[in-house]
């Protein structure tokens, strides 16, 4: 089965002089334009093709691939605007329109803005919004507390910034769990740090717990063995080169320092640290 705004390994069954006719299955026959055929490509050859309608409603497809596809949200460039909305650069050769009505507020050209793709149930067009929380829950699916997980950031609150979980639903990361500048559009790697009685989800950069000071700690030795037993990185070092140094934050760093010391592996002075 075929889906509009999406991948679809789809086999050539016809050629003409504009392109190749592909068999879209539920969809029907679909054209590739000349300027998007291989070479090589002939009747019966199977490829990858994105699908979408053309200005005319015509379905088209291309082996272009868009910077979003539908279900999922990317952070996309405004570059032109109409009565009917704004036009953002999704990657093909025709943009993506973010009607009014799918706006948050209005948009600028030449401003970036994170965007869902969906078809529209009325026109069978695929459109842009901007109003992420109508298209995404802010409840769990099928995650767990410490899961690695990948977010988007779309949104800056005074708590901390909402993030897309793998184009699933919704998570925060607070304000105090920031290690790092973070800007909305930033895609970040981290973890579910917890799932609250309502099922929302709080978001980490770090793993928490044990097992993370456990895995920090290794870090230093690894690092201190690859040094000659010696490192300038102390507990007075800035957050800054400690973050750049072992994605840690000052306090997990220091915590981490603490244990070896008391374990008789590390020497702390003013200046470095020792390898016992």
């Amino acid at each position: 089965m075929a889906d509009i705004g999406k991948i679809n390994h789809l086999t050539v069954i016809r050629e003409v002089d504009f392109g190749l006719y592909l068999d879209g299955e539920n969809l029907d026959s679909i054209l590739l334009p000349i300027r998007y055929v291989p070479k090589g490509i002939k009747v019966g050859d199977s490829l990858d093709v994105f699908i979408y309608l053309d200005s005319e409603d015509r379905l088209i497809a291309t082996t272009e691939t868009p910077k979003v596809m539908v279900g999922e949200c990317a952070h996309l460039k405004v570059v032109s605007t109409t009565p009917i909305g704004a036009f953002v650069d999704w990657g093909l050769s025709k943009d993506l329109l973010v009607p009014f009505g799918e706006q948050v507020q209005p948009m600028e050209v030449g401003q970036r803005y994170p965007v869902f793709a969906f078809i529209d149930a009325q026109t069978n067009r695929i459109t842009g919004s901007t109003k992420i929380g109508r298209h995404f829950k802010e409840k769990a699916l099928y995650l767990s507390p410490n899961q690695p997980v990948e977010f988007l950031i779309y949104q800056r609150t005074d708590l901390g910034y909402m993030g897309i979980i793998e184009n699933r639903c919704l998570g925060l990361l607070f304000h105090q769990d920031i290690l790092q500048p973070i800007n909305i559009g930033d895609r970040l790697k981290g973890f579910v740090k917890e799932i609250r009685h309502d099922k929302k989800v709080t978001l980490c950069l770090q793993l928490q717990g044990q097992e993370a000071r456990d895995e920090l700690s290794q870090q230093i030795l690894d690092d201190l063995k690859a040094n000659s037993g010696t490192s300038t990185l102390t507990d007075k070092s800035t957050p800054e080169a400690i973050y750049k140094k072992f994605n840690a934050s000052k306090a997990s760093y220091k915590r981490a320092l603490g244990s070896l010391y008391k374990q008789r592996l590390i020497k702390i002075e003013k200046d470095k640290i020792t390898l016992l």
